[in-house]
Order: structure tokens, then sequence, then C-alpha cells
């Protein structure tokens, strides 16, 4: 364990917003089995598919097991087009495929031009699916093969469950990070505390619960993002009969009383619901806020329904200066996530 006498925050770290231009985005190949039960084959394509999109505009840096895993993605990288040039691969070794979640967070000093990566816990979202001691341990491992300083917080804490405007506002659910099942020492005012000085920001803005369907407990990344410094969009159910509808409607409602830290309100975009997506009778966690923003593209998990185009379009809007890819996400999102949940950018210096 690195000690440090200051946190990333006092030593003018912050967590930089999605759209700011990346070096790389960090994925870990899918392998568990349990994770899409009789249906892992069938997701190959589609990820290939995202892989080769991300890859247009930066590095992807893929952590695998060993070379035989290897082997068997760069196959489905070929057939699927992508340019494996921009594609490297780490021999370390995950659990399972979720890197927004265990993957490192990166922070930047805009002033030093230095990056330094922040450890946090990780205990598959409450215990739910172990083992996860390989996914534990892959932000440490990719600092040092990096040379980057890491810090240790001590707490868990999943990517998914936080998103940032780059200009000091963390926008999380009490849902997730509430929950007795991640640190049930610390209280609402602790954790932000723990944010503020871990992710080098000042506000913290609270919604409440997630999408049904949602194992995480809540993650923002399924109902409510950033798409500039003072602009969300938010997911909406039009059907007041879907068991999503009142939860989507208060968080709505919250959004539109929240100020930023310069007073502003919040614009706030409205984002449709796919229509259920359900497989053996589960509800899956089926969002179009699960996008993901490369340096070229926006990509957007789409469900073979009719929000598809207006969910795009609605997006195309929102990022008028990069290009927004829907892709197919069916069957990954069996999984139960989907294209922001599998990645994690890595910001440039």
């Amino acid at each position: 364990m690195t000690n440090f006498d200051h946190t990333p925050a006092q030593q003018g770290y912050t967590f930089p917003a999605e759209w700011a231009p990346h070096t790389a985005t960090w994925l870990s190949w899918p392998h568990k089995e349990a994770s899409w039960p009789g249906k892992i084959e069938t997701i190959y394509a589609r990820y290939c598919e995202f892989i080769k999109e991300v890859a247009k505009g930066e590095l992807v840096r893929i952590n695998i097991a060993d070379k035989q895993m290897q082997a068997f993605a760069e196959q489905h990288l070929h057939e699927a087009g992508a340019n494996l040039h921009n594609i490297q691969f780490f021999e370390f070794p995950t659990n399972d495929a979720w890197c927004r979640d265990h993957g490192p967070a990166f922070l930047l000093n805009e002033k030093d031009k230095k990056k330094v990566v922040v450890d946090w816990g990780y205990n598959a979202w409450g215990g739910k699916y172990p083992p996860f001691d390989l996914d534990d341990v892959i932000p440490t491992r990719i600092a040092q093969q990096f040379n980057l300083p890491v810090y240790h917080p001590g707490i868990v804490m999943e990517g998914g469950s936080v998103d940032f405007n780059g200009k000091g506002t963390v926008l999380t659910t009490t849902a997730c990070l509430l929950n007795p099942n991640r640190n049930p020492h610390l209280n609402q005012q602790q954790i932000e505390q723990y944010l503020q000085n871990f992710y080098g920001i000042e506000q913290v803005l609270w919604l409440g619960d997630g999408i049904v369907g949602d194992d995480t407990d809540g993650h923002i990344d399924d109902i409510t993002r950033f798409i500039n410094e003072d602009t969300v969009v938010t997911v909406v159910e039009e059907n007041k009969n879907d068991e999503n509808y009142h939860i989507l409607q208060e968080n709505l409602q919250a959004l539109k009383t929240m100020r930023l830290l310069n007073g502003k309100q919040l614009n706030v975009v409205e984002l449709p619901m796919p229509d259920p997506v359900i497989h053996e009778d589960q509800r899956l966690p089926a969002s179009y806020a699960n996008f993901y923003i490369s340096n070229a593209a926006v990509i957007v998990p789409t469900y073979r329904c009719s929000h598809d185009d207006k969910a795009l379009e609605i997006l195309q809007q929102c990022f008028p200066h990069r290009k927004v890819v829907g892709i197919d996400s069916t069957d990954i999102i069996w999984g139960l996530g989907s294209f922001h949940c599998l990645s994690q950018q890595e910001p440039e210096v």
C-alpha cells in the first residue's frame, strides 16, 4: 500500500469529465459464463463492434488472463474489422468484465500535467458475485505497469455509481452509496468527504433509486448522465403502469430543483426508456443512459425497439461534435450491464 500525507484533492488532482480527451479506454475481456448464462458466445460480435468504434479515436487497452484469451480476442476483433494497431493487451487476469466498476479511477493535475490512480475497494456490488479478488487489484496492477502513484481510500466505490461534470460536481444515488452492503460504517456526510478527497470534487448531487433489474443497487450510469458541465440527460418512462415510472419521475423532479456550484440550475434533457427487455422471465436493466463517450463517438446501447431511433436522435443533438453510434445491446444486457459498465476511460494528460 502506498502511503500519502495528502489526498488527491489536496494535491490538485481531479477526475475529468468523460468527454475530456482520452489516451485510452480500458476493458476487461468477457470470459465469465455465469455473467451471461447460456449466452456468452452471443456477445462477442457486438462487444467487438464497440471496440472497433472506440479504437477509431484512441487506444483500447484490454485486461486478459493469458495468451490463449488474447488469441481468442484478436480473432474476434479481426473478424469485426477493428484496428488492431490501436489495441493493446495486458496479462492482468480478472474475475469479470465490468471494468467501469473494478478498473482504475484516473485523476489528473492539469497544472503539473500529472496522472494518478485511485484504487477504491471493490466487493462485486455488495458481495453478490464472489470471487472478486482479481478484479479488486486491477487498478494497482495498471498503475504499477505505467509507474503511476496509487491512492487507496480504503472504502468500496464503483465507477458506475458516480458521474462527473468536470467542474467540481459529481452525481450519485443514495440507493447505491448508502447501501449497507458497501460501507456500513459510513454515513452520507462521511461518504461525501471521501468523494471530495479522492475524486477532487466539491459538490455531491444525490438522486434516489435506480432502475428495476439493476443488480448494482442503483448505479447512476443507468439513469442520469452529464453531457456537458451544466446539462444532464435523464431517462424517463412514459408508461405510467411500468414499475420504473415513479422512480424515474422522482429523480426527474429532484434534478429540476438542483443547483450547481455557480448557482445555476441544471439543464435537464429527457431521454426515453426502451421497451422492457425480458430474458428468462427476468427484467433486465436496459437503458439508453448507459452510453460511452469516446474520443471518436458516443456509443449507445440499443434494444431492437421503437424507441431506439428517438434516443439516438436526442443524444446526437446533445453531442453535436461527436458521431452517435447505436450498437445492439440486447444480448449484452443479459449480463446486467452495457457499454458504459464495460469500459473505463484513461484521460489524456
